[in-house]
């Protein structure tokens, strides 16, 4: 690692996986909470001699003290990485490195994501209280669940195959176990599993096992929840819900299309589950005729990854804790959520060849009928297809938060033409033909309204931390995005009226002094249906008006900007009412006023809780919560 390398992790880098300590004499005691964060998450650099000062902008921000004796230090850091201080010691001798900076010394420290059957690695010889996480905000305590969980996760045969006391035969929904067994012998029409009974199937499918040493038997975990009755499913896993939610062709002010949730009519087992959603999901999906001699088919890659997409989730699904196996169509877009994490980093999961799911024994009674049939390709294949369809790359997200990992697969062109056309009009063809490939994904990623993290630009432009860092901080500073800072977690969003298009004198300046109060007035004259026109000089008039008012006493101004910025918000509210998947330009363009002032009362709407956006980037619509 170089100065330049230090100076660009200062500037760009992001926090989630970047930690900065003084340590002016010794090593900090929060060193190896630190350590314990990163080796149990996503791994990061810890870097020694930095001050960090959060309450400063970006260019006063950190404070380069170095490091008093490194070689101290380091014997110091090596010494007690190796001592039962830590419970695992997963660096080698190159992790670790010593940097001139400007004439200080510092230290990196580069932390892995610890292997699944490491995790998770503790401090202070107290795996429950010594056991850290790393989210947006810092270093965290698991909880006694979390530990349980990477507990559960480092064996190897995975979790689907423990016994369930007192759950037998009477369990099983036949009906559900006999409609599996129909596609097993039409994939498999010769296997000799076959001629077995039900409970011997059950049994060499790993559905059903018996204990060696007290020669009970009883069903597995895999055998419950793949083919149970729906009320032993209930009874034993309360924690675990299953949910389809159609959100498509959504009229007036339905939340939902069409919905599988548990309501009595299906018994709510995983292979119900499974089959029911799978041909919802793709019905809508294109099927072009194709014979292979004089048998037609109209399988495609598209619909291939949506059932890799379908099997990955609840192969990888963490069944002992509480959440839902979700998934949601939009319009453009498909959700598929799993309560749980990431077993292996998502650079290892992209590249394929490599499976650990938790429940293999799931994993392999939907292998022995055509799903999930390469093991390590599903999330390769998912991306082939939509690469194929030049679609926008899916996103595969660890909330680590939610103890919930979400994959995001949007069926809408890496620039749709109406955000093409509307990014062109908006920042005029010439400065638009100036952006970079990466900035105009980006600014058609938040077109409307949405916003993004560097975490998930990574994914969809294939750039590392500090590469996507360097992007957002030179389309912060030509005025394209907002960046809002949440502590450590940065998000970013579309600011529309910067100056990207300053060859246009006029367009700016009325841009840069129309207000909130100001559009509410423009609003008001334009109810008619009128088309409105906001020229320079009625800007100039309106800033002439604000300055005359400005004079007259604060009373009165503060008393008009709140009539009207509520009349505005109300006139939303009511638009999004008619169409909720309408986007803050169209807003804009009915209600005859700039951008800026849409977005200022959208955000302040968002922020008060009265609407929220759901869905995906262009598939998703806006939720009105109160009025």
């Amino acid at each position: 690692m170089t100065t330049t390398d230090i100076k660009d992790l200062m500037l760009y880098g992001e926090r989630i996986n970047i930690e900065y300590k003084e340590a002016a004499g010794d090593l900090p005691k929060s060193l190896w909470e630190t350590y314990s964060a990163f080796a149990n998450t996503i791994g990061g650099v810890i870097v020694l001699g930095i001050k960090e000062h959060r309450n400063r902008y970006e260019e006063d921000r950190f404070e380069i003290k170095g490091v008093a004796d490194a070689d101290k230090m380091l014997k110091s850091f090596w010494d007690t990485i190796n001592s039962d201080k830590v419970s695992r010691n997963i660096l080698f001798d190159d992790d670790v490195e010593c940097i001139d900076y400007e004439g200080k010394t510092l230290i990196a420290i580069h932390v892995p994501m610890a292997n699944y059957t490491m995790r998770p690695v503790y401090i202070n010889k107290n795996l429950l209280s010594g056991s850290f996480k790393r989210n947006y905000e810092g270093d965290y305590h698991c909880t006694d669940e979390e530990v349980k969980s990477m507990l559960r996760d480092a064996n190897e045969n995975g979790n689907d195959g423990l016994m369930l006391e007192n759950y037998d035969m009477n369990d099983i929904d036949l009906p559900t176990l006999h409609a599996y067994r129909n596609h097993f012998k039409i994939s498999n029409l010769d296997h000799v599993f076959n001629h077995l009974d039900d409970k011997e199937f059950l049994r060499n499918m790993g559905g059903m096992t018996t204990d060696r040493i007290t020669r009970r038997e009883g069903l597995t975990m895999a055998g419950l929840m793949m083919f149970g009755k729906g009320l032993p499913v209930r009874d034993r896993f309360d924690n675990i819900r299953m949910d389809y939610i159609d959100k498509t062709n959504l009229i007036g002010d339905s939340r939902w299309s069409d919905r599988l949730t548990y309501d009595g009519t299906w018994e709510n087992n995983l292979f119900n589950f499974f089959t029911r959603v799978m041909p919802k999901l793709t019905a809508d999906l294109k099927r072009p005729f194709k014979l292979e001699g004089m048998e037609r088919i109209d399988d495609t890659p598209v619909h291939k990854a949506v059932r890799e997409a379908m099997t990955n989730m609840i192969i990888h699904a963490d069944l002992f804790i509480t959440g839902v196996l979700k998934v949601e169509k939009h319009d453009n877009e498909f959700l598929f959520s799993n309560p749980g994490s990431l077993k292996l980093p998502i650079e290892d999961i992209m590249n394929g060849g490599n499976s650990k799911a938790r429940n293999p024994r799931i994993q392999n009674m939907l292998r022995m009928i055509g799903f999930g049939d390469n093991i390590g390709s599903g999330y390769p294949t998912i991306l082939r297809a939509w690469k194929d369809e030049h679609w926008r790359k899916p996103t595969l997200l660890d909330r680590t938060e939610l103890r919930q990992v979400d994959l995001i697969m949007p069926m809408t062109s890496l620039l749709p033409e109406s955000v093409l056309s509307e990014m062109k009009a908006h920042y005029g063809e010439e400065s638009y033909h100036a952006m970079t490939s990466e900035e105009q994904m980006i600014l058609a990623y938040v077109w409307n309204g949405d916003s993004i993290s560097n975490t998930e630009l990574q994914q969809l432009l294939g750039l590392n931390s500090i590469e996507v860092g360097k992007i957002l901080h030179q389309m912060v500073a030509k005025q394209l995005l907002n960046k809002e800072n949440k502590n450590r977690w940065t998000t970013y969003t579309l600011l529309k009226d910067g100056n990207a298009d300053s060859t246009s004198e006029e367009k700016t300046d009325v841009t840069d002094n129309v207000t909130d109060k100001d559009t509410d007035n423009v609003t008001d004259k334009d109810k008619g249906g009128q088309k409105c026109n906001i020229t320079t000089e009625t800007t100039t008039e309106t800033s002439e008006n604000n300055a005359k008012s400005s004079e007259t006493g604060s009373e009165t101004s503060s008393e008009t900007g709140s009539e009207t910025g509520s009349e505005t918000k109300d006139q939303i509210i009511n638009i999004i009412k008619q169409n909720p998947r309408i986007s803050a330009a169209e807003i804009a363009k009915q209600l005859c006023i700039s951008s800026r002032g849409v977005e200022k009362q959208i955000r302040k709407l968002r922020e008060s809780g009265i609407i929220r956006r759901k869905g995906g980037r262009f598939g998703g619509y806006w939720e009105i919560l109160q009025q």
